[in-house]
């Protein structure tokens, strides 16, 4: 059985490791952030020192491994709340996907296997941090999302084509949504764009007939 003072400090290194995770999601505003992070790391390792060393000595046949399954299972229903729906654009999945790494470092620690929660923990970092600033300097830098909403008549979605045609900007994907009581629709588009500031597309965007808004992200 594991003393009192390996029980706290499990508890403890599991708060510490998900809330370094949960420090880099509460810089970035995100829904689920230091304190979420830091809960859901601890919970997960109070229920994996449970699930070994709760029922051992008891004389009774238990599976260390069905507290932890319904841990992993459990997480996603909390990781759903994260995700939120902005227009025809989805937010929050990066989130989601810490909250249920970070379930896996507490079950880690719980279990004892200390090296596996700290390098995992190093490499989520590495992914959230330097990763993004690569994204943003290689990828998102040539890459560009375009919502508008528009009136729903023929002839708007080849006006939009038109005009970024013209400024010589390659669409690379396009998504529409109909909104059937208001007339309304909206389309986005995921464009290449080197050459042009986010305010000269939008000013182009806006002066066309029928076009009601303009986001560039």
């Amino acid at each position: 059985m594991l003393i009192e003072m390996e029980i706290g400090g499990r508890l403890l290194l599991a708060a510490i490791l998900g809330g370094f995770i949960g420090l880099e999601r509460e810089s970035q505003g995100r829904p689920a952030g230091l304190r979420t992070h830091m809960l859901v790391s601890l919970g997960s390792c109070l229920i994996m020192l449970i699930s070994v060393y709760g029922f051992a000595g008891k004389g009774m046949v238990y599976d260390p491994g069905r507290l932890a399954a319904q841990v992993i299972s459990g997480i996603g229903f909390l990781g759903a709340g994260t995700i939120l729906r902005d227009g025809i654009s989805v937010r929050g999945l990066t989130t989601a996907a810490s909250l249920w790494l970070v379930a896996g470092v507490g079950l880690a620690i719980g279990a004892g296997f200390y090296i596996g929660a700290a390098v995992t923990t190093l490499f989520a970092a590495i992914t959230l941090i330097a990763l993004e600033h690569i994204e943003k300097r290689y990828i998102y830098s040539k890459s560009m999302l375009i919502e508008t909403l528009v009136i729903n008549s023929p002839g708007e979605l080849g006006n939009l084509c038109k005009v970024l045609g013209d400024l010589n900007i390659n669409i690379r994907h396009i998504d529409l949504e109909v909104i059937e009581d208001k007339g309304q629709a909206n389309l986005a588009f995921v464009i290449d764009n080197k050459n042009y500031p986010k305010s000269t597309i939008v000013e182009k965007l806006q002066q066309i007939p029928g076009v009601l808004r303009v986001r560039c992200k």
